[in-house]
């Protein structure tokens, strides 16, 4: 999964100071007129054309089970979660899944992390589930 590259700018420089552990990390899911930008988007005010839907929640679901772990064998850090399930949902026009920190405050700061392009999908009246990647939702190669 594509890091949003100002999130990661601003870990490093002290700016965004994200636990991955016991932060908020949602997953929203957004229609082909979002298109991510990896290089401009940085809050969730910029991660327009979220989906509607019936059991689907403004703002996504809210990620469990977060892991944040260093491989040595790969020389990868590794963010991981549950995988984000909507149940019995029916939502038109699926493209993008995106992980983003709910701080609580302002859409204007809270931190976009990642984003998946997930094609063009849709559900009715079954579960959705964004399963992630065996390695995490997103890593940093190290080496």
């Amino acid at each position: 999964m594509p890091w949003y590259g100002l999130f990661i700018e601003r870990q490093m420089e002290g700016a965004t100071k994200s636990d991955f552990l016991t932060g908020t990390f949602n997953c929203s899911l957004h229609t082909a007129t979002y298109v991510p930008n990896n290089d401009t988007d940085d809050f969730w005010n910029d991660a327009t054309n979220e989906v509607t839907g019936t059991n689907y929640t403004t703002k996504g679901v809210v990620l469990g089970s977060k892991t944040s772990v260093y491989d040595t064998a790969t020389d990868e850090w590794r963010f991981d979660a549950a995988d984000a399930v909507w149940t019995t949902a029916t939502i038109a026009s699926i493209r993008y899944a995106v992980v983003w920190e709910d701080t609580a405050g302002a859409s204007t700061t809270d931190p976009l992390v990642s984003f998946y392009d997930l094609g063009a999908q849709s559900v009715t009246a079954a579960n959705f589930t964004v399963q992630w990647d065996a390695t995490g939702i997103a890593k940093i190669d190290v080496t």
